[in-house]
């Protein structure tokens, strides 16, 4: 690795711009070494990070490269980093760590990460830095190192609460549609918009944030200079103008489908509240929920036709309980702005509709018994179809009148 001089500290202090004067420049030009040098989310780095600093951290790292662990080990049990309560399997931890690293710890010249940075106008964000999404710090040790960023917006987010779109890139009309209703009520209650850029979902959610005047953010899967998809670049350069694109990884590095699944993470970082519109089996977007829930983040997914493989996902997590059902586009924006009403008369706080109102509800009711009953058993004693019993019986877990297990549904 190159070392750092005076003429790189001050590309520094510039890519930083207005926080670069609170911004130590030599933590910050070494975190954006660590940031060429790791794959995002390495928890290993982030510890060292967060226990030695970045430029302490990286020198130890230099070191153990080339002339053995004792000064990195040493160094990370006198700060007490994590693991080093277990000194043996620390180190065990650091060698792999340190092995997987070394191929680009003698190549990487910050220098050139610096100008091709600056060559697409991209700023620099440490988490010294004023306008550094705190909610990133959610994420610990898999905290994004830096974050490159291009915008024409005055600050990051504005302090607004987030909601997250998310989705197939191979949406259905009826996905597109949902997708932006959800967004244009977003806009409206004054939520920024974060996604991920790409076709389908995402781009419906930008294009529709865009077009109503709102910020909306995208996160890109690889360096802040790589527009990808190709197809989506006008788009992008669009958010960037009102809002801002961020990426992780150093400008230069490709987009791959394992940094696709961790630039996930910091969509569900930043965003208040998750919705995932469309997704399919073995949908990305899925992983966003994942994150978004293991983060303590709301999470809504909307439904689809029960054949659609578009909305395969999207039931799973509702059945499986890891994300609210969308009846309505302001369901998600009420979770992230409770605060701003959405105008249906008092629907955030009124029931769908009682048993007594819907008759078909009512019917399903009648004919539950003592034990849970299947639906099958559920049609033939209310008269009614499968299908109906199977649309008055989801209405009714809305309500809290039923319940479902092993044995089929029962009241409440």
């Amino acid at each position: 690795m190159t070392p750092v001089g005076t003429e790189l500290l001050d590309a520094v202090v510039r890519l930083l711009g207005r926080s670069g004067g609170a911004v130590d420049p030599a933590q910050a030009a070494a975190r954006v070494a660590w940031s060429a040098v790791v794959e995002p989310g390495d928890s290993v780095a982030g510890e060292l990070l967060s226990g030695l600093g970045p430029e302490r951290a990286l020198g130890a790292v230099l070191l153990a490269a080339d002339d053995g662990f004792d000064t990195l080990l040493g160094r990370c049990v006198e700060a007490e980093v994590a693991g080093a309560e277990d000194p043996a399997a620390l180190l065990h931890g650091l060698k792999a760590a340190v092995e997987r690293w070394t191929p680009r710890l003698s190549t990487i010249d910050v220098g050139d990460v610096l100008a091709a940075a600056g060559a697409v106008g991209a700023g620099l964000l440490v988490p010294e830095s004023d306008e550094w999404p705190s909610a990133m710090d959610d994420l610990g040790p898999h905290a994004p190192v830096v974050l490159w960023t291009r915008s024409a917006a005055a600050q990051l987010g504005g302090g607004a609460p987030a909601l997250g779109v998310v989705g197939s890139r191979a949406n259905t009309v009826a996905g597109a549609d949902a997708a932006a209703e959800i967004t244009s009520t977003a806009a409206d209650a004054g939520c920024t918009i974060v996604s991920g850029g790409a076709y389908g979902i995402d781009a419906v959610a930008h294009r529709v944030a865009i077009a109503a005047g709102t910020p909306t953010v995208a996160v890109l899967a690889g360096g802040i200079d790589q527009l990808y998809p190709a197809g989506n670049a006008q788009l992008l350069h669009n958010v960037a103008r009102q809002g801002a694109l961020l990426a992780e990884s150093a400008p230069g590095t490709r987009p791959t489908r394992w940094r696709f699944l961790a630039r996930n993470r910091l969509i569900a970082a930043l965003a208040d509240v998750t919705v995932v519109v469309e997704a399919g089996a073995r949908s990305g977007a899925l992983n966003t929920a994942h994150h978004a829930a293991q983060l303590g983040r709301p999470v809504f997914a909307v439904p689809g036709a029960f054949a659609s493989s578009a909305s395969v996902g999207c039931h799973r997590l509702i059945a499986q309980g890891r994300a609210q059902i969308v009846v309505h586009p302001a369901d998600p924006v009420a979770a992230a702005r409770p605060d701003v009403t959405d105008g249906r008369a008092g629907a955030a706080d009124a029931p769908l509709l009682s048993g007594r109102e819907d008759p078909e509800v009512l019917r399903v009711l009648d004919a539950l018994g003592r034990r849970a009953l299947p639906e099958s058993e559920i049609a033939r004693r209310s008269g009614m179809s499968v299908a109906d019993v199977t649309d008055a019986l989801a209405l009714a877990q809305l309500q809290g009148l039923v319940v479902v297990g092993n044995g089929g549904w029962a009241r409440a």
